[in-house]
């Protein structure tokens, strides 16, 4: 379930993590006294984490929100929907899609955070603290107050809202053949949850913009394999308690979410493309995997019965997962360690040497999460004004700078928090079964032991004794403290 190195990670780029989706199981509501709930509280409070906006910067919000002026352009008659985990209440991204000819067309509104974010305002001041939405299994950290990030600026269902809208034009083959943006006025006809999504397209019940989901999807998914991208769709976690144990509820990744997330990638790399032509930007950076961080990964999926064969590329490999098969799920679990490194490249005038996002197999951007990031609004503000051909404002071009050590910063405390929240529940899963043995493969060495991945439950711990990469062993847990999220096994 989890991994062990000190490197901060951004588990959204992965393509259908760019809505920024949980990176840790959720835990069904406990009760406030089980042992688990305080752990997990612990955790926020051992990492300081904030509980609540100053009064300073909530005044500054709802000062923000009276003062708004919608933007001339209207587009309030094009039917947007909205299509998010359930019970979503910031809302991103609203979507419409429509066939012209023989080609297809998407319309992507993006939340106008700018619009209640003024530059130098406290409000903009404390994003900067923050930088992103912290994701814990049973809460969250809000990089906005929930006055802008949960009503004025988030597309609900039903009332009007300012937004950056894209509009891609494709061609056959489902590549981008132009692109605009602008700031309108949009509705979002519907909210739906993916579940609710994927009845109707099954059901062939869907909209004519819904139901051009699936095409869109195929043609985008065709032209990521061919410029040798690799997606990691991770399926949902859930913890809950039965009958006094914990047990783990595993989800694979419904045709809809995947989809979905196409269209938000589809736009990170049209922000990348614009930015690039506009000589001023900021883009999301990773390299390949290196032949270590490889061979390790080969070890654990075949120690997990799903072996990686020797002429498939990892993104082939990742893409023939099976889903419905728990081994597979759990090779997309230990799949996260091939995406890191990830990083900010800043550029203004002379473009950067490297600019390439590996797992995308092309120059990105973090284009579609102003809600949940901060990095996003400047490149939003930066996009519009290039098209419409203008001068990127100054206060984008004098934040750009700053914005890699913010984004850096903050992913270091969302990977503490994921850390110590993983090891709280990986001990709460292994919690009834100390001096149960495992079979398990050594994928790593460390120190006086090594790593190991066990496949049912799918945890990556610590083993004590000496051990060789690759091999099989027989390890007994010998320790799991929900309260210090301790797991310890020694070899048998």
């Amino acid at each position: 379930m989890r991994n062990f190195d000190s490197e901060s990670h951004d588990w959204s780029d992965s393509y259908s993590l760019e809505e920024v989706r949980l990176v840790v199981p959720r835990v069904r509501p406990l009760d406030t006294g089980d042992a688990l709930a305080a752990a997990l509280v612990q955790v926020r409070l051992d990492l300081k984490l904030p509980t609540e906006f100053s009064p300073e910067v909530e005044e500054a919000a709802e000062a923000a929100v009276a003062a708004f002026e919608p933007p001339e352009h209207d587009l309030t008659h094009i039917p947007f929907s909205t299509i998010d985990p359930d019970g979503a209440i910031d809302l991103d991204q609203a979507l419409y899609l429509e066939r012209t000819g023989e080609t297809l067309r998407v319309m992507y509104a993006i939340a106008e955070v700018p619009a209640f974010v003024w530059p130098g305002s406290a409000v903009d001041a404390e994003a900067r603290k923050r930088g992103q939405t912290l994701y814990a299994p049973d809460s969250r950290v809000p990089l906005h107050p929930t006055v802008i990030s949960e009503d004025a600026a988030s597309l609900l269902a039903g009332v009007t809202r300012p937004a950056f809208v894209w509009t891609f034009d494709l061609d056959a083959t489902g590549a981008v053949t132009a692109t605009t943006l602008v700031r309108a006025q949009v509705r979002n006809r519907r909210q739906y949850n993916y579940a609710e999504v994927q009845d109707l397209l099954d059901n062939e019940l869907a909209d004519e913009s819904l139901s051009l989901l699936p095409e869109f999807g195929r043609l985008r998914a065709e032209l990521e394999r061919q410029r040798g991208g690799a997606s990691l769709n991770r399926p949902d976690d859930e913890v809950v308690l039965v009958d006094g144990t914990y047990v783990l509820e595993r989800r694979s990744p419904l045709p809809v979410e995947q989809y979905n997330a196409h269209v938000s990638l589809m736009t990170g790399m049209e922000a990348a493309r614009i930015m690039l032509e506009g000589n001023v930007g900021i883009l999301r950076t990773m390299p390949a995997p290196n032949p270590e961080t490889l061979a390790q990964f080969r070890r654990q999926v075949a120690s997990l019965g799903c072996p990686w064969p020797e002429n498939q590329n990892y993104g082939e490999y990742l893409r023939a997962l099976d889903h419905s098969d728990p081994r597979a799920l759990a090779a997309i679990h230990a799949a996260t360690t091939l995406f890191r490194g990830a990083g900010y490249t800043v550029f203004d005038g002379e473009h950067p040497e490297d600019v390439i996002q590996a797992a995308v197999a092309a120059p990105y951007a973090h284009a579609t999460a102003p809600l949940r990031r901060l990095v996003d609004r400047f490149v939003l503000v930066a996009c519009e004004a290039i098209v419409a051909d203008r001068k990127v404002p100054k206060w984008v071009r004098k934040g750009l700078p700053e914005l890699p050590k913010i984004m850096a910063r903050t992913s270091s405390l969302a990977s503490r928090l994921e850390s110590a929240s993983v090891n709280a529940i990986e001990a709460a899963l292994l919690s009834g079964r100390v001096g149960d043995e495992f079979d398990a493969t050594v994928v790593s060495v460390r120190g006086d032991g090594g790593i190991i991945q066990i496949a049912d439950p799918v945890i990556t711990a610590r083993i004590s004794g000496t051990v060789t990469a690759g091999s099989t062993v027989r390890a007994r847990l010998v320790t799991a403290e929900i309260a210090t999220g301790t797991v310890e096994f020694v070899l048998v």
